[in-house]
């Protein structure tokens, strides 16, 4: 009797787990590594298709226990703020609730040995019915308690029509430093009744959540047309430039890197980095934040050919240490995650470092610093920010209809800060 009480309560807490699994791009087991997620009609592109068009996204990931296992897939309708729609399945997916992920290769002729996993979707088994945002599961052995990764998914039904530019900030201290979005929405014959509060858009920069924010109040309302360009919302730090560095070979150095070494692992020492909050803006070519696997030694396929390495970074700041904050490295590689697996250490020379793992290829990254005393993530500090900066920023318009229990998605624009 006690021991299936203790077995049911496990149950229970797992489920709970499960249940509170946060609703963003999040990986939780170690052993998974270089997760993609894209529309197929660009590698890497922002992971939006539109409502039944035959467009699809891919999924694709390393397992590094290597072998086979049995990876499982769902999603689930969420609202606006990531939160769960509480629909029932019936409501927003065709045909079945959950599938498979059949495909899969073993890595060839690398040092680090992995089991490559992809899908692409909607498919003849799982396929949303309506739009708005989505949370991609992955779970192994068919059990939702057992999670191996989230993923966030945007799946348009596009009603309205928005136009917009990038601008220099409306405050004067600003304007060499930030960059602000102006942008119209015409809701057509989308029947609005109050547009405070039936439409709402995110914006955000670079595809990243932590910079975005919702815009709800119009300063016009023009018939159908609604404007939103006050003065002081929508004003983005326009940051840096990413760093980047390129290991599509580990036989030869390139941008970036000081030392490899080949023996019976790889390893990458990169140069020591520095502050780059200047007085002025320099050019440098970058990716947006993003990184591409790509192998130039051998092989035809980098899904399966390119190899692994141990990449050693190290930062050096006069006037940071573990006294006055904590240092982080991030990007998509990582999800721009500040946690235990993206900090550096202090040594006693005075340069932070730090140790990850990665796929070869072309990686974007960046260092932010959090303050011991504030908390908060200073992404300005170490990196400075210039309104010349090349930025690209996401609107999604957010429909929720009268007597909906669900919020659409029914808008999307992608503005530029160097393209006119």
């Amino acid at each position: 009797m006690i021991n299936k009480f203790l077995t049911l309560l496990l149950v229970l807490i797992a489920v709970k787990s499960v249940a509170q699994t946060p609703y963003d791009n999040n990986v939780f087991n170690p052993n998974i590594k270089t997760v993609e997620f894209y529309n197929t009609k660009k590698e890497p592109s922002f992971p939006i298709i539109n409502l039944n068009s035959g467009e699809q996204v891919e999924l694709a990931f390393d397992d590094l226990r290597g072998g086979q296992h049995y990876f499982y897939y769902t999603i689930e309708h969420c609202d606006g703020d990531w939160n769960s729609s509480n629909l029932s399945t019936t409501d927003y997916l065709q045909n079945f609730t959950e599938d498979k992920i059949l495909d899969y290769a073993y890595s060839s002729a690398t040092f680090q040995k992995f089991t490559h996993y992809s899908v692409k979707f909607p498919n003849e088994y799982i396929k949303p019915k309506i739009s708005g945002n989505y949370i991609l599961k992955v779970y192994e052995d068919d059990d939702p308690t057992k999670m191996i990764l989230t993923r966030k998914l945007y799946v348009l039904n596009s009603k309205v029509s928005i136009t917009g530019e990038v601008v220099t900030s409306s405050d004067q201290d600003k304007r060499a430093t930030n960059q602000k979005i102006n942008f119209k929405v015409n809701y057509g014959s989308l029947k609005v009744q109050n547009p405070n509060l039936d439409l709402r858009i995110w914006v955000m920069q670079n595809q990243r959540d932590e910079t975005g924010s919702f815009t709800t109040q119009p300063q016009y309302i023009r018939g159908n047309e609604l404007d939103y360009g006050d003065l002081t919302t929508n004003d983005f730090p326009g940051g840096n430039e990413f760093s980047h560095f390129d290991t599509r070979s580990l036989k030869l150095n390139s941008a970036g890197v000081s030392h490899i070494y080949r023996d019976t692992a790889n390893s990458v020492v990169m140069e020591t980095d520095h502050s780059r909050n200047l007085p002025n803006y320099t050019f440098l070519y970058d990716n947006d934040g993003e990184y591409y696997i790509l192998n130039q030694d051998a092989g035809t396929n980098p899904t399966i050919d390119a190899d692994y390495a141990h990449m050693f970074f190290s930062f050096e700041s006069p006037g940071k240490t573990p006294a006055n904050g904590s240092l982080y490295i991030a990007g998509k590689f990582n999800d721009w995650k500040l946690d235990d697996r993206s900090k550096l250490d202090y040594d006693s020379k005075g340069k932070f470092f730090t140790h990850l793992f990665l796929k070869q290829g072309v990686y974007d990254y960046q260092y932010v610093w959090v303050d011991k005393a504030t908390k908060k993530p200073d992404y300005i500090t170490l990196e400075g920010s210039y309104f010349e900066t090349e930025n690209k920023y996401q609107l999604l318009v957010y429909y929720h209809p009268p007597a909906a229990r669900w919020e659409e998605l029914v808008g999307y624009l992608v503005l530029s800060s160097v393209q006119k």
